[in-house]
């Protein structure tokens, strides 16, 4: 039992857990079932939802893989002469590869208690008792300090103090405790952990990678460690976003979160990426954390959690990286959770004042210039670091943003050309901004502009241009005013909207 102390009004959650032995002996069944799973060929066809086709083509190369072993069918011969325990077995197992639910496990709640009301961002935590520095009251003082009161409405912060030494997890409660009480109070912090009964056994793993004993034991039960605050997270907000426990933030990430987010409506992506580091700045729908975290259990021991993220992100049919730059997080630790080894890895996109990420409202985009392979005019509109490609543009060729639906816009700035390619500039073009839209057999498109300027030197930037022009914007047009030899690239289109007054 926990040797956590605790106020009267918390003892039913400890108590409740004295009473949660079954659920135990059914986590337990779970990673038997799993283990048996290993020699069980022909059950590749139990339903994982569509997507689980080509996850159980892979779990097939799996087991083929030299993984069966002698003991594991003996056992398996000796478990088929009790049926009934072959069925809870097969019970369990069916419980767990239903992906869109949630894994049975009882938390212990160490501060706080979540609200009945769904907030926009959950950021999860998870941490370990480190063997030099510990960074974890840093990273959660940074998220804190680093948004509006307005943000940190629309945000909770789960920590999964994920260590099995519980005096250590009851000090660090009551340091978490001391610091953050009216954001405990708020709802807006949460600390939990998941009994260590919960576990699978992490002795006598997979040695892949010819990584050391001690390692892949470290790697595997982080794997378990992300999968249970996932698991604990699914219900608490419209996204979910990843941290490890060194992080700093940037000035209101929430605020530019959001913006990305609006930027993608309409399009498919399953994990958006906010950091180039490890598990930092990794954003999901909160309706995928079940598959996710289902994900990591079932692999568990076979490979690093960043690793395991890159074949779920496939799997769910997102086959190319998607990564905002500035990033929004930094890694900060100078020392690794693991043995306490230096860590000093750092985010070279990392920007933490005057991020100015731009609104892009949704939009379609078209061109008649002549598209080089997949260089596309969607590329020039996002804040990936990609863009839109062209052949040489002729005289009266263009490229139009056509908005959703019409809005007012304070600045735009577009930059052409690249550095390594710094002559594919728009050497001659004007900008201009349209209304009227109307539909045609081409699409959508404004029957009436004004022009805000010419391009100099391949970049073109306008301020206050909702003091300039009188009408809601439906269009942005880039024309080709004097044709070119010389390839096009669009680098960046970035438009700001005016922000409505504060009521």
């Amino acid at each position: 039992m926990s040797t956590f102390r605790r106020s009267p009004a918390k003892t039913s959650d400890f108590d409740q857990l004295k009473g949660s032995a079954d659920s135990r002996t059914s986590m337990r069944l779970v990673w038997k079932s799993l283990d048996k799973m290993r020699c069980l060929r022909k059950r590749s066809t139990i339903p994982f939802l569509g997507f689980l086709i080509t996850f159980l083509l892979f779990l097939n190369l799996y087991i083929e893989d030299g993984y069966v072993l002698e003991e594991d069918k003996r056992q398996l011969r000796e478990s088929s002469a009790h049926p009934t325990t072959s069925e809870r077995y097969g019970h369990t197992f069916r419980e767990l590869t239903n992906f869109s639910g949630t894994i049975n496990v009882t938390y212990r709640y160490l501060a706080g208690t979540p609200l009945n009301r769904k907030k926009y961002l959950t950021i999860g935590l998870s941490s370990v008792k480190r063997k030099r520095g510990n960074y974890l009251l840093e990273t959660i003082k940074s998220i804190f300090d680093q948004s509006s009161y307005e943000e940190l409405k629309e945000i909770v912060v789960v920590v999964h103090l994920a260590d099995f030494d519980l005096v250590w997890c009851e000090n660090l409660v009551q340091e978490i405790t001391r610091k953050f009480a009216h954001h405990i109070i708020a709802g807006r912090l949460l600390v939990i952990q998941a009994p260590e009964e919960y576990y699978p056994s992490l002795d006598g793993l997979k040695r892949n990678y010819n990584d050391p004993e001690d390692r892949v034991r470290f790697r595997s039960k982080q794997n378990v460690d992300y999968a249970f605050l996932l698991n604990f997270c699914t219900n608490l907000s419209d996204f979910y976003m990843m941290l490890e426990d060194d992080v700093r933030c940037s000035r209101n990430f929430l605020t530019s979160l959001k913006k990305v987010i609006t930027s993608r409506e309409g399009s498919y992506w399953v994990m958006l990426e906010f950091s180039k580091l490890g598990y930092i700045g990794k954003l999901y729908h909160s309706r995928d954390l079940p598959r996710l975290a289902h994900f990591l259990l079932m692999f568990y021991q076979e490979m690093p959690c960043d690793w395991l993220l890159i074949h779920f992100r496939g799997l769910l049919a997102q086959k190319d990286v998607i990564r905002f730059k500035p990033s929004l997080f930094q890694h900060m630790g100078y020392y690794s959770s693991y043995k306490g080894a230096e860590n000093k890895l750092k985010d070279d996109d990392f920007e933490e004042d005057s991020i100015d990420i731009p609104d892009n409202p949704p939009a379609s985009l078209y061109t008649n210039i002549n598209v080089f392979e997949n260089y596309d005019a969607t590329k020039a509109y996002s804040s990936i670091d990609e863009y839109f490609w062209g052949k040489p543009p002729s005289t009266g060729d263009f490229f139009v943003i056509v908005f959703n639906k019409s809005t007012k816009i304070n600045k735009i700035k577009i930059i052409t050309g690249s550095d390594d390619r710094q002559n594919d500039i728009l050497h001659r073009g004007a900008l201009e901004v349209g209304e009227k839209l109307v539909g045609t057999k081409k699409g959508k498109q404004c029957t009436s502009y004004i022009t805000l300027g010419e391009f100099k030197n391949g970049h073109i930037e306008v301020q206050n241009v909702d003091h300039k022009i009188a009408f809601d914007i439906e269009c942005v047009r880039i024309v080709v005013t004097a044709s070119q030899k010389e390839w096009l690239i669009i680098r960046s289109i970035s438009l700001w909207t005016t922000q409505p007054p504060s009521q």
